[in-house]
């Protein structure tokens, strides 16, 4: 399918060939009739994208401190390249749109294919032939309403969310400063409102055009303070809503010298807030800042998951915000049809980013994408570049990805390309991602859906890097398959998942090797054999400053990403058991308790394991520190010898006496290597080397550990011990 995408480093804007999205669970498959561009937005993206990499970080200051942090621990090669990484994605735009539906997940039972629906949403409603649409971000169109007139739906509730803000009363006298397309929808919602309405533009055309559309006067900026006060009667505004967009300070101290007192005041454009103090002092004006589209905006569980609001208690959420604004469209209380100025096909679009990006002398205001419904359309995309592959011969490693996210980009598949592996398939839900990491890395095709890359016949190691929850299911799919299996951590979320795999695994021809890399690291194996002959247990420290992650993260989401134990910790545990060379047997977890909302206790947790051999382990697993503290440190203890392993990058060793130091040139986790051996077991035939046991009693250990939690007791790890 066609879809508009932009690079975040040049800002250029292109159409390019992408598979069609799978349908996800909470969500519907829309074929786009129409979207509309939000020209204030998507021009700021150009804008951005233009600009160097100084100019991006003044602009966004509050990366810089990640990127140092990565300096630190990676070194500044890798971490100014994984930068660069980052601003070669493409990145879909658009975020108000209309269309039919043709396919819905089994969860969703409100709508069904056929029915005509506008859709809201950065990176959900996209200019793109087909896109996939959350439950609460989609609203049945009014009868009579064209596609057109719906694609403003989205545009329509931002409008529509400021003035509900302002809560205007009937005959109030409101000011609305900036007459682009929001502030043309805010006068005509505020005239539908029954108020009289002024507004203020830079533009003589569209302060005449506000006054076609209901306005009983309008000026420019400099003049707007005398003919406010004599349009008011005197009195001064009693609301102004700011639809402007600049980074200047104008607007805001504008609407204050305009207000009457005890005024109110909303920003809904993007525009300076250095707040006048005296003038909004002096009048005792209030100051509201709307969130796009209303309640539900920026939060996951309403937007992603499909939780809606109960509907006594937030009577206008962002989806009835749109649908609140499609029924005005529809009884023709508002006109949108009088504000495109432009429309393009989606095969041109990018001739729509020259006009907005000022390119062009043209004068704009509503500028809307138009699609072909009845083209071809699919899940699948040859690479153009990469000639048709021959099965993969023996002694070869074809590499089918699903999951095309950042661990796959900066680690997956820069180690695998290094191995020497092939690039057959790559499936990515969205297709966008699939289709930027595919052409990079010179796969053969670019796919939507995992089923596709399982059945490819040139993929003989299947690597999964989506999200934790689908690991168990794709893993087990891929094993009946009879394919080697690289699956990213973890291998499952919970016993019945992890029986499943381990049973597939046991009777594939495939080989099943799972992502725990610690134990690859070279100052791994230099422990492993400072303590290989050894007589007694060991006894490990292991602490980890993990860091806080917040609660709507999907990692902490139990069915999406399980929580932190279960996704991080086996690592810790799988390296205590490759330097024991034993299995643990139970588990003792306490954790760190707090009364603060947003933080989950699992995240700071001290974790006791005992071990076959009779060693000990202890995992600190802590989210309080500060971030400048190294993230890993492990102290191991054994016949009269400590080695201590600094996250990675060093170590010591205390012997007779002594101490010995090893520093690497960076640090290293053992990824490279662990996608060597990978490979190795497929083209040579070598065993896995982490077995099937080891695997199922790390990830075993790591529910054990939830259970402690849960009942304050030790727990063995596996239930015949």
């Amino acid at each position: 399918m066609k879809q508009l995408l932009q690079n975040l480093r040049t800002g250029e804007a292109t159409v390019a060939e992408v598979p069609v999205p799978i349908v996800q669970p909470g969500r519907v498959l829309v074929r786009t009739a129409a979207s509309l561009i939000s020209a204030g937005t998507e021009r700021a993206l150009t804008e951005l994208g233009q600009k160097n990499l100084l100019g991006k970080a003044r602009e966004r200051p509050e990366l810089i401190g990640k990127v140092w942090e990565k300096v630190k621990t990676e070194g500044i090669a890798q971490a100014l390249e994984g930068v660069r990484d980052k601003l070669d994605q493409s990145h879909p735009v658009g975020y108000s749109a209309a269309g039919i539906v043709i396919e819905t997940a089994p969860d969703v039972t409100e709508f069904r294919a056929g029915d005509r629906v506008a859709c809201a949403g950065t990176d959900y409603a996209s200019h793109a032939e087909v896109i996939s649409v959350p439950r609460n971000l989609c609203v049945r169109l009014p009868d009579g309403l064209s596609f057109e007139e719906a694609a403003f739906g989205t545009v329509g509730a931002i409008a529509l969310q400021g003035v509900r803000l302002a809560e205007p009363t009937l005959g109030e006298s409101v000011v609305v400063i900036g007459l682009g397309l929001v502030g043309q929808l805010t006068v005509q919602l505020l005239k539908a409102n029954g108020c009289r309405v002024f507004g203020v533009d830079i533009d003589e055309a569209r302060i005449q055009l506000a006054r076609d559309l209901g306005a009983e006067g309008g000026c420019v900026p400099a003049s707007a303070k005398e003919q406010v006060l004599a349009w008011s009667k005197g009195r001064g505004a009693d609301a102004c809503i700011i639809a402007a967009a600049t980074s200047g300070n104008e607007p805001i101290e504008l609407a204050g010298e305009i207000s009457r007192l005890k005024g109110r005041v909303v920003t809904v454009g993007l525009v300076g807030m250095n707040l006048p103090r005296n003038v909004y002092y002096q009048r005792e004006l209030t100051l509201k800042v709307s969130l796009s589209y209303g309640p539900g905006r920026h939060d996951p569980e309403y937007e992603e998951h499909g939780h809606d609001y109960p509907l006594a208690y937030v009577r206008w959420t962002e989806g009835r915000n749109i649908e609140a604004f499609l029924d005005l469209t529809a009884a023709r209380r508002i006109d949108v049809k009088q504000l495109i100025t432009h429309r393009f096909r989606i095969e041109d679009a990018p001739g729509a980013y020259q006009l907005i990006s000022g390119k062009s002398v043209e004068k704009y205001l509503a500028v809307l994408l138009t699609y072909d419904t009845e083209s071809e359309v699919s899940r699948r995309i040859e690479n153009p570049v990469v000639t048709k592959q021959a099965a993969t011969a023996a002694g070869r490693v074809g590499i089918g990805l699903i999951g095309a996210g950042g661990y796959a980009q900066k680690v997956l598949l820069p180690n695998f390309k290094a191995a020497g592996a092939e690039f057959c398939s790559i499936a990515s839900a969205s297709g966008v991602s699939a289709r930027d990491l595919g052409t990079k890395y010179g796969f053969a095709r670019f796919v939507s859906d995992a089923q596709s890359v399982i059945d490819d016949p040139q993929a003989n190691l299947i690597v999964i890097a989506t999200r934790h929850g689908s690991h168990a299911a794709l893993a087990a799919q891929a094993l009946e398959r009879g394919k080697h299996v690289f699956v990213e951590k973890p291998l499952a979320l919970n016993d019945a998942e992890l029986d499943s795999v381990v049973a597939a695994a046991e009777r594939s021809a495939g080989q099943l090797l799972v992502g725990f890399n610690r134990r690859f690291s070279p100052l791994a194996f230099k422990a492993k054999e400072v303590f290989q002959n050894r007589q007694s247990p060991l006894s490990i420290v292991y602490r980890v400053n993990a860091g806080r992650i917040p609660r709507e993260h999907w990692t902490q989401d139990p069915n999406e990403g399980g929580g932190r134990i279960v996704g991080e910790v086996c690592h810790f545990i799988d390296l205590m058991q490759f330097l024991t060379g034993a299995a643990p047997t139970s588990v003792f977890a306490q954790a760190v308790g707090g009364d603060h909302g947003n933080v989950i206790s699992e995240d700071s947790a001290f974790i006791t394991l005992q071990f076959a051999d009779g060693s000990n382990g202890v995992i600190a697993y802590l989210a309080e520190g500060d971030a400048s503290l190294q993230k890993e440190h492990i102290e191991i203890f054994g016949e009269g010898k400590t080695f201590v392993i600094e996250d990675f990058r060093s170590a010591r060793l205390y012997a007779g006496g002594r101490e010995k130091k090893e520093t690497l040139r960076q640090q290293d986790k053992g990824q490279a290597e662990e996608t060597r051996v990978a490979c190795a077991v497929v083209a040579e035939g070598k065993p896995a080397p982490i077995n099937l046991q080891e695997l199922e009693s790390t990830t075993r250990a790591t529910f054990r550990i939830l259970d402690s939690l849960r009942t304050g007791q030790r727990v063995k790890v596996m239930s015949n011990e």
